[in-house]
């Protein structure tokens, strides 16, 4: 948006929850939506470039730094950055050991690079809801969200991701038909020949809801706790337009969301990890 526009509220809020988005007009041409309507225009294959180039972004930081902690370390007084890198392995790997009952060499880098890209990702949510959005807006770019976890395209693929490999480790680990015994046998049981038909198709029903739900719960949650975080960030920005004593309030309330956010940042990165380390050890074990 251009560098003294007067906008209102509504426009201001929209703006700053569009993404900026690549797709294929209904007349056929390829462009960048310019507006919130024009991006609704493309339909389900749109592209969100900022999603793309902060969560890739994010992900090759992290394994830069993993890496170089891993291409430097020593057996000798540790520096800053293995030091760091070390207490978050050792972090993830005592929480795998607590809820991961089965052997799987997966599990534990899995979970440490869900835990630390997610964290990063959410940690977006604290650099000013302007900063960026006007950097990209002087050079040309019209939207610029800078919170990945804010989409639901990508909280979505991660638990995707995720259920992949609950469903591929639930047949490997029990084979097809004890997956689908898994599946059939619970929680109503009947030898009677004539119920048996009747609670397979109620069994199936019920716990094929359960699974279902694990990926949809796994990404609404983070999505709905990071993009009400980025909302209250938002409104109390519109406060500095409202004169002097609303903006000194709302620069104090900022400073006291953003110290309670923290926690939140971490904490839905935590739980993203926990429930698939959970996740992934009900697949591997026989009954749940």
């Amino acid at each position: 948006m251009a560098s003294g526009e007067t906008i209102t509220s509504s426009e201001y809020i929209s703006h700053h929850l569009t993404n900026l988005t690549f797709g294929r007009f209904p007349d056929g041409h390829w462009g960048l939506a310019h507006t919130a309507e024009e991006a609704r225009e493309f339909g389900f294959w749109a592209i969100h470039l900022d999603t793309m180039f902060w969560s890739i972004g994010l992900a090759l930081f992290f394994s830069y730094f993993f890496w170089k902690a891993a291409k430097n370390a020593t057996a000798g007084v540790p520096g800053k950055l293995q030091n760091f890198v070390e207490m978050m392995v050792e972090f993830v790997d005592g929480s795998v050991k607590g809820s991961f009952t089965g052997r799987n060499p997966l599990v534990a880098p899995l979970a440490l690079t869900i835990f630390v890209w997610v964290f990063l990702m959410n940690l977006m949510d604290l650099v000013p809801v302007d900063l960026i959005p006007r950097i990209a807006g002087a050079l040309g770019i019209h939207h610029m969200k800078v919170v990945p976890s804010t989409d639901p395209n990508v909280t979505f693929a991660l638990a995707l991701g995720v259920f992949v490999l609950i469903i591929y480790y639930s047949i490997k680990i029990k084979g097809a038909g004890g997956f689908l015994k898994e599946l059939t046998g619970m929680p109503f049981e009947t030898e009677n020949p004539l119920l048996k038909p009747v609670f397979f198709v109620i069994n199936l029903f019920l716990e094929g809801v359960n699974l279902l739900a694990k990926p949809v719960s796994l990404s609404l949650r983070l999505f709905g706790n990071m993009y009400a975080g980025e909302m209250i960030f938002i409104l109390i920005a519109l406060m500095y337009s409202a004169g002097w004593v609303l903006g000194i309030f709302g620069g104090a309330l900022q400073f006291v969301w953003a110290v309670f956010h923290i926690l939140v940042v971490t904490l839905q990165a935590f739980i993203f990890m926990t429930l698939t380390i959970v996740y992934l050890d009900m697949a591997h074990s026989e009954h749940h």
